[in-house]
């Protein structure tokens, strides 16, 4: 098979990430949830506008979408000099790329971490252990969801050094570190109002925070 084939699976990736799950489910509803709350499409915002049902049916399309994407990279896998594992990298990659900026609803998408999560889920599902790990952890003690999800984005490298099989080492932490880096430039206004004290908290979900009388600092 030709690079060809690899190319058209990047953008059937990218088309198939620009169906966003929030502004899909929102039509039916007669509601775009960009227009409230944060502005943004993902489950977080979501889960504060619609609420919860909403929220997990917008989660389930997004995760599911990166790891079709996944899927769709691994096979055909005879694409002359791209192995199948960086095939599924790159179309999963591409599929968040297009969640981020979709095409289909004027590039004002969401932030690509639930996308991530399907695409792990094909390609190193052995990472989803320490990512979600990760995000749980750090949510359940500070309440801040968007910058648990940058740690746990960052907490992906390191995963993917020790998890990966030697032979694919370079290639997953190399993507590790592109992803690591989306979802840190995605979630970058929730790091700046978490440095001026403003960033939104879960209080509900401060669970460990509250057990270990941790004191919140900032936020709302």
């Amino acid at each position: 098979m030709s690079l060809a084939l690899f190319a058209a699976k990047l953008l059937a990736a990218y088309l198939l990430g620009s169906i966003s799950g929030s502004l899909v489910l929102g039509r039916f509803r007669g509601v775009d949830i960009r227009t409230q709350g944060s502005g943004n499409a993902g489950g977080t915002n979501a889960f504060r506008t619609q609420g919860a049902w909403f929220a997990l049916g917008t989660v389930l399309i997004d995760v599911g979408k990166g790891a079709l994407a996944a899927g769709l990279g691994f096979w055909p896998p005879e694409v002359a000099g791209v192995p199948p594992l960086a095939q599924a990298l790159a179309c999963g990659l591409a599929c968040a790329l297009g969640h981020i900026w979709p095409v289909f609803f004027g590039f004002r998408g969401g932030k690509g971490a639930a996308v991530v999560v399907g695409m792990m889920a094909v390609c190193l599902p052995a990472a989803l252990l320490p990512l979600l790990g990760t995000w749980l952890l750090l949510l359940t003690l500070t309440g801040y969801v968007g910058p648990s999800t940058v740690a746990a984005g960052a907490a992906l490298v390191p995963a993917a050094w020790w998890l990966a099989a030697a032979p694919d080492r370079p290639l997953q932490v190399g993507f590790a570190l592109v992803i690591a880096a989306l979802v840190a430039f995605t979630h970058r206004s929730n790091l700046a109002r978490l440095l001026r004290g403003t960033e939104h908290r879960f209080e509900r979900v401060r669970v460990l925070g509250r057990w270990l009388g941790l004191a919140p600092r900032g936020g709302a």
